[in-house]
């Protein structure tokens, strides 16, 4: 169906059709560019989102990066990042590939139609004139024919009247003819007009308005099938994306599922392992045997009662792995870390060492064959220029070196330390042996180590827990002031006793064991006769004797 022979007289509904065309293809432009700026914008929510939760850049990031569900959670947000770009990558194709063609196309688009119109209009105008003249020349001619009879209608009077001279009726007559032969003129020039225009008015409207409208059809056409395109590129733009999408997810999904729960519960044993033995049995205390009394509570407060100080004012850690907040800097050789840990943190720093080591001998390697270039081509460069940065790495790595080994020593020295499974097999043993029994007698009235090794202990507590040891056993009479040495120990560590009923000792110094650790984490030893007080069980290595002598 043509509109030119269909609809060759609805020119104002062509023309509001089309102008209604070209505004539903500014509409379409507009909802895909608020299309485009919501997936700009949900991008950049996706980023701000993606960065937010990544890892902050200090020393929690490491701890983080151990566990395998927290490098998922960083793969995901890593993945998000992509995802969100791939949204930003619909947006631009949106813009490029729809909004620019569809604004381009639209103004072509309106002065396409502004021209059809134009010459459709100019057409009606030529018609319309031609109409006018038409009727111009027809109202002559009906002019021109009453004029020609009211002329023959005043000559038959005057012929008739016998009082008109003769004069008067030729005068009369001439004026008839004058008047017949303009009419016949009009007659002539209203049937030409009216020939010419017939043909003017059949050549509007089965030629010059069906060729106008029929290109106004063409335009209306284009601009639908221009639309559908627009659409299907709409729906292809998010389709290229999707395989990298898909990519993205299949690496969220991947990273899930590569979560090992074991994994991280072995590597929290890895990050807090302390390196120290658990305390030994509780022993069972005889009190048949008055051989091995605890010293009585008068006894302990006389004797350190010269270094008693005021409850509240001195903290000390009862454990040796608990971290006193009241510390300044970190030591360098991290000895206020368990062995474990320590010996951890000191490879850690030797491997870091090695690495700035050999980025060094690397620099150094590069400028010694650039010396060598320039020695066997000066042209190239003085090699004395290169002198003062050899001198100064050869100084780096000698201090470097120097470090390490500082470090390395600090690690053997760890090592060395550290108890090895068949002391702590014997030791096991030995306690199995003399706790066959056990009493309950003291056991309630002592903490144990879980809970009385808080940390930021106060001096107080710290006497208490010390107090607790001696509060069962019976008040001291003469014979039982000095207590007979029941066995030896080595001091791992250092520890400075700062609280009544404490003993100061140094690390790798022997002592006499005169009562063995009751479940508080605490061993009395004697360093001579005068000298005898409290030490952490975990902090000294105890060999425990058969038959015990006087000290």
């Amino acid at each position: 169906m043509s509109w030119g022979t269909e609809l060759w007289d609805q020119f104002d509904n062509l023309e509001k059709h089309t102008q209604w065309g070209i505004e539903y293809v500014d509409k379409y432009t507009k909802f895909v560019k608020e299309r485009s700026e919501i997936e700009i914008s949900y991008a950049k929510q996706i980023r701000n989102l993606s960065k937010k939760y990544q890892p902050k850049k200090n020393s929690k990031e490491e701890e983080e990066s151990k566990y395998t569900f927290c490098r998922a959670f960083l793969t995901s947000l890593n993945e998000l990042n992509d995802y969100a770009g791939q949204h930003e990558v619909i947006a631009e194709n949106l813009t490029s590939q729809i909004i620019t063609d569809l604004t381009r196309y639209l103004q072509e688009l309106k002065a396409e139609r502004k021209s059809h119109f134009h010459d459709g209009r100019k057409a009606q105008q030529q018609l319309e004139s031609s109409w006018k003249q038409l009727e111009s020349c027809k109202k002559k001619f009906e002019r021109d024919c009453k004029e020609a009879d009211r002329a023959q209608q005043h000559f038959e009077r005057m012929d008739a009247d016998i009082n008109v001279t003769k004069a008067d009726v030729e005068k009369a007559r001439q004026q008839a003819q004058v008047r017949h032969q303009m009419a016949a003129d009009s007659k002539n020039d209203y049937h030409s007009y009216l020939q010419k225009f017939n043909q003017e008015q059949h050549e509007h409207y089965y030629t010059v308005i069906p060729n106008i409208f029929q290109n106004l059809q063409d335009m209306e056409e284009k601009r639908i099938e221009r639309l559908g395109v627009c659409m299907k590129t709409f729906a292809e733009v998010d389709r290229q994306v999707l395989p990298i999408v898909g990519k993205c997810l299949d690496g969220m999904t991947s990273a899930a599922e590569g979560i090992e729960p074991k994994t991280d519960s072995n590597q929290v044993v890895e990050s807090y392992k302390s390196g120290f033995e658990p305390p030994g049995d509780v022993e069972f205390e005889d009190y048949g045997q008055a051989m091995k009394r605890t010293v009585s509570e008068n006894s302990l407060s006389n004797s350190r009662e010269s270094k008693e100080k005021p409850a509240g004012k001195s903290k000390s850690k009862l454990w040796p792995f608990i971290k006193n907040k009241n510390k300044g800097s970190v030591p360098e050789d991290f000895s206020h870390l368990p062995p474990e840990q320590r010996r951890k943190k000191l490879q850690g720093k030797i491997d870091e060492l090695k690495k700035d080591i050999q980025k060094e001998m690397d620099q150094r390697d590069a400028l010694t064959k650039m010396k060598d270039v320039y020695v066997k081509n000066p042209q190239m460069g003085d090699p004395a220029s290169v002198d003062p940065r050899l001198a100064e790495i050869a100084m780096n790595i000698e201090k470097l070196q120097s470090e390490e080994q500082k470090f390395e020593n600090w690690l053997a020295e760890v090592e060395e330390r550290m108890p090895s499974k068949s002391e702590t097999h014997r030791k096991s043993v030995i306690y199995e042996t003399q706790n066959s029994t056990v009493s309950n007698n003291c056991a309630q009235d002592r903490e144990s180590p879980d809970g009385s090794y808080t940390e930021e202990q106060s001096a107080e507590t710290q006497v208490k827990a010390v107090a607790n040891r001696t509060s069962c056993a019976p008040e001291s009479d003469d014979e039982f002031d000095e207590l007979e040495t029941i066995g030896t120990c080595k001091a791992l560590y250092t520890f400075e006793g700062q609280n009544e009923g404490t003993i100061s000792v140094t690390e790798g110094e022997l002592l006499y064991v005169i009562e063995e650790d009751k479940g508080d984490g605490w061993t009395r030893v004697r360093r001579n006769e005068e000298e005898e007080g409290y030490v952490p069980t975990s902090y000294i290595e105890v060999l425990l004797e058969t038959n015990a002598k006087d000290s």
